[in-house]
């Protein structure tokens, strides 16, 4: 039975690794890393962070794949007391330059291949230390050689000069035996910061709590023990890092059961399919579109996908459809469920022991965890059984938004000494604790897992020199959840601006991710009495014209 591991993320994973020290801990491009060889890692990079000037409390930004060096720092900065921000590598300078002013970070650890983007945003910024790493450092050198003649891994510039190291170089040069006492966290000290869709336009970040992210770490691994005993995980990570799905997916093995992590750098799906059939993955857990495009794949018999007990999916809501479809070909459910970053992940989770889900059930509430269901309007109770937004909350929550205060007190409610967190999400609980998830947030839109506020993409649109006033909503898809639509007033005197133009702008200034699929140019925008764009309307008018 899983067992609740030492205090702290580092001592966790630090007495997991003395006892499985021979057991492989990664995979990554064919290469083992065995738990030992991941601690002396770990240990040598926390000597090295600290000679570069890193302290306790300092926030180091990671623009990385996944790989073993971010694994690698995430658990060497919580040596040190200091926080990992991870920030997704396919971001440009634009958000690059928002997320180091936010955060206030001092570090950046990054890909070569991303360095110029680095290099933009360092004048003004407090980015004082930039590392840099390759996305085959850490493979045999006839591997690079390999990768690198046929054009396998994207080049990088590999620069010099004062403030600037190679991860390499660190991890070599440190020294374990330099590093002073540990000093366990308090449970409420923040371990890492991971970004979410704002409501006013910007990202905000969520600091999470050491002691939160141990707890659902524990639950994260228990929901799967009564089909994958523990010390028989192999994870596949099919999520990414700057994502709570791919933190918790990656970490949990590493801090709880001591098991393996088959890390690829992105999701390619023949690659996927091949390190579960290769490696005989037991858990995987993804958003609902990837099990689609797993499904759709039409090379999906070519790979045995036998070994997979586990298969747990969340970041949207699971069409019953693809549930089905998933059960009749692998005869496995998937285990939805529920949960944000704010909650550090999943509030309520499908345990494997109280056997396949109802359909359309997204979980039980997870041990340790308190929510409260409430109408939106008053935050009254519901009745028992009854739909209402959720609240949530547990004995170490997360308290507020890092550096925003405004949206830290829409989405934050002290009651009775406790901090509970509003959803903004509409579910109901049944009888048999089962929850359902009925309705997100208006203004946020759900794209292949990601929470992406429609309030940033409007920002960016205006302020192209073109725009008045842009309008966006969510589109239903049947395969990536929602697709995004803008709605654009340009100004009476510009004539010539196109959709590509638009979409180009965008795409210089958001993640891919977060970029319109569609535009409309209109005359006018539906607003309230006080001047508030009404997006409930254009949703409506989306609705009625896919009933039509």
């Amino acid at each position: 039975m899983v067992q609740r591991p030492a205090e702290g993320i580092f001592e966790s994973f630090q007495e997991v690794a003395r006892r499985h020290e021979d057991r492989t801990a990664l995979i990554f491009l064919g290469e083992r890393f065995p738990y030992k060889d991941l601690l002396d890692m770990v240990l040598r990079f926390s000597e090295a962070l600290l000679r570069l000037g890193i302290q306790e409390g300092d926030r180091v930004l990671l623009y990385l794949y996944n790989m073993p060096q971010t694994i690698i720092a995430i658990l060497a900065l919580r040596r040190i007391g200091a926080l990992a921000v991870p920030v997704a590598p396919v971001y440009g300078a634009h958000d690059l330059r928002y997320l180091a002013s936010d955060s206030g970070a001092v570090a950046v650890l990054a890909m070569d291949s991303n360095y110029n983007y680095v290099n933009e945003v360092l004048p003004g910024s407090p980015l004082r230390r930039v590392i840099v790493t390759n996305l085959v450092d850490m493979v045999p050198r006839w591997k690079r050689w390999i990768a690198r003649g046929f054009d396998r891994v994207p080049r990088g510039r590999r620069p010099s000069g004062e403030g600037i190291s190679a991860f390499m170089d660190l991890l070599q040069e440190g020294r374990p035996s330099r590093l002073p006492p540990f000093r366990p966290p308090d449970p409420q000290d923040p371990a890492l910061i991971l970004y979410t869709g704002g409501t006013t336009g910007f990202p905000k970040g969520v600091p999470l709590p050491d002691g939160l992210f141990l707890h659902k770490a524990v639950e994260w691994r228990r929901a799967s023990e009564a089909v994958t005993p523990l010390g028989e995980g192999v994870t596949a990570l099919a999520a990414p890092l700057y994502h709570i799905i791919g933190e918790m997916d990656a970490l949990a093995p590493l801090l709880v059961s001591g098991e393996t992590v088959l890390v690829l750098p992105r999701v390619v799906l023949d690659a996927l399919m091949d390190h579960i059939a290769r490696y005989r993955a037991t858990n995987m857990f993804a958003v609902p579109a990837l099990y689609r495009m797993i499904l759709d794949h039409d090379r999906v018999d070519f790979y045995d996908l036998s070994s997979l007990r586990y298969c747990g999916t969340g970041g949207d809501v699971l069409p019953v459809e693809v549930g089905r479809r998933w059960y009749q070909k692998f005869g496995i459910p998937l285990y939805q469920g529920y949960g944000t970053t704010e909650f550090c992940g999943a509030i309520s989770l499908s345990y494997a022991c109280d056997g396949p889900p109802p359909e359309g059930a997204a979980g039980k509430i997870v041990p340790g965890s308190r929510v409260k269901l409430v109408e939106p309007g008053t935050l009254t109770p519901v009745l028992p059984g009854e739909p209402g937004e959720l609240l949530g909350t547990s004995d170490c929550p997360v308290r507020q938004y890092w550096n925003k205060p405004q949206e830290t007190a829409q989405c934050f409610l002290e009651v009775e000494g406790d901090v509970w967190y509003r959803s903004q999400d509409i579910v109901r609980i049944d009888q048999d604790g089962w929850l359902y998830f009925l309705d997100r947030s208006a203004d946020m839109i759900k794209h292949k897992g990601y929470r992406i506020a429609a309030a940033e993409i409007e920002r960016v649109l205006q302020e192209h020199h073109a725009v008045t006033a842009a309008c966006v909503v969510g589109v239903p898809d049947d395969k990536v959840g929602e697709r995004i639509k803008a709605f654009v007033v340009l100004k009476p005197d510009i004539r010539g601006v196109s959709s590509y133009e638009l979409t180009r702008w965008c795409r210089d200034r958001l993640a891919p991710y977060k970029v319109p699929h569609y535009i409309e140019f209109r005359d006018m925008l539906p607003k309230s009495k006080v001047g508030k764009m009404l997006r409930r309307e254009m949703r409506a008018e989306e609705q009625r014209k896919r009933s039509a």
